[in-house]
């Protein structure tokens, strides 16, 4: 019998053929839409308990978010009806970024309905491709966890913190329950790795967007200027920290895992590590957009803090990510980390520009002394190099 007998046939046709459709890209698009409501609430009151409700959003939007993507790994968005659904859980989730802004005051509901949607369109497509038993596995659980976020639209005061960290809490422990039924979710890794590639490029787009939107109504004048290009410098330079190497080595290591692993690795790759990237995004977008037509100007400590956290978040999930993938090395992202949160002083006591100057040069300077002292190692078999 000859060797291409043993090839697993969804294997075969899985990594290898499958793509993102535009179909998938169409609903990120809107996905990311999420991540444009969470930058404006943290532009528009840069504090500490902005940060934290819009922190909560995020965790919440992003698991069912995640919960698609692994939907369309296995099940391919090529019939009518799987388009249909598709399109109406984009609609959910636009209905939960519209609401974003009064999540916590008075849009709660709205919130939580969509939210509510979300899930309920997700396990009916899970249901029709892999059953009943399948769906049980997860599904009351994802259910549990909107109802928990709609009745917290109901509420006012403390209650209404508690059921939202219920709502995570339970999307926290859902994963150890679907492992059970793992061999279920194995995952083509080609596909999934793009499609979560493909997420990150949308969001590093939306911050340049974030930057036009800060522009509006303003005189255009060489501090605007200055602000606009060093923010674009700032999210190419955190693109560069991903793009050219850590997705490449996540797609191999992820390859030689057996499909155990990699559902593991998937979970704690592409939704523990990539919430802080993420959310890194968003924090730094919000950063740079108060920061316009302050270039000369010293910041106040809430957008100084939140610029210097934003970058220091992405590339504390970024090494976060890279101890997931056994992917090296990481001593040099780590420092960023330190490097970035020190630039607080310098948008606080010299400049806007100054600061943000310093932070395209923390992170081009850690790149290049990556480069000329180590290259990006990853173990065939998975294992730290």
């Amino acid at each position: 019998m000859s060797s291409t007998t043993h090839i697993d046939h969804s294997q075969a046709r899985g990594d290898d053929e499958l793509r993102v459709s535009t179909l998938e890209l169409f609903f990120d698009l809107v996905f990311v839409f999420t991540l444009t409501q969470l930058t404006a609430l943290l532009a528009a009151d840069p504090s500490a308990a902005t940060a934290g409700r819009a922190v909560l959003i995020f965790i919440v939007l992003f698991w069912m978010y995640g919960g698609y993507v692994w939907l369309t790994n296995r099940v391919s968005p090529d019939r009518p009806a799987r388009r249909l659904l598709m399109i109406l859980g984009m609609g959910a989730f636009l209905v939960c970024a519209l609401a974003i802004p009064e999540a916590f005051d008075g849009g709660g509901v709205a919130f939580g309905v969509g939210y509510l949607l979300v899930v309920l369109v997700h396990a009916w497509l899970y249901g029709q491709e892999f059953g009943a038993a399948v769906v049980l596995r997860f599904a009351p659980l994802n259910v549990v966890s909107a109802l928990s976020v709609t009745i917290a639209g109901f509420l006012d005061g403390p209650g209404v913190y508690v059921l939202w960290g219920a709502a995570i809490l339970i999307q926290f422990i859902t994963p150890s329950i679907a492992a059970r039924v793992a061999p279920r979710f194995d995952i083509r890794s080609g596909h999934f790795v793009e499609r979560h590639g493909l997420l990150l490029i949308v969001a590093f787009g939306e911050s340049v967007v974030a930057i036009g939107i800060g522009i509006a109504g303003r005189d255009l004048d060489p501090g605007l200027f200055a602000i606009a290009v060093m923010g674009l410098a700032l999210a190419a330079a955190l693109w560069w920290t991903y793009f050219v190497g850590d997705e490449e080595g996540a797609r191999r290591t992820m390859d030689a895992a057996a499909t155990d692993q990699r559902f593991r690795l998937a979970i704690n790759g592409y939704f523990y590590a990539y919430i802080p990237m993420l959310l890194g995004v968003i924090t730094m977008a919000a950063g740079v957009k108060d920061s316009i037509g302050l270039a000369t100007e010293r910041l106040d400590v809430g957008p100084a803090v939140i610029l210097a956290v934003g970058v220091a978040m992405y590339l504390g999930g970024d090494v976060a990510f890279r101890l997931v993938m056994r992917i090296r090395p990481i001593g040099y992202r780590a420092a960023g980390v330190a490097a970035a949160l020190g630039t607080v002083v310098l948008g606080v006591s010299v400049a806007a520009a100054v600061q943000l100057l310093s932070l395209v040069v923390i992170v081009v300077g850690m790149l290049a002394i990556e480069s000329r002292f180590s290259k990006p190692r990853v173990s065939p078999a998975g294992r730290t190099a």
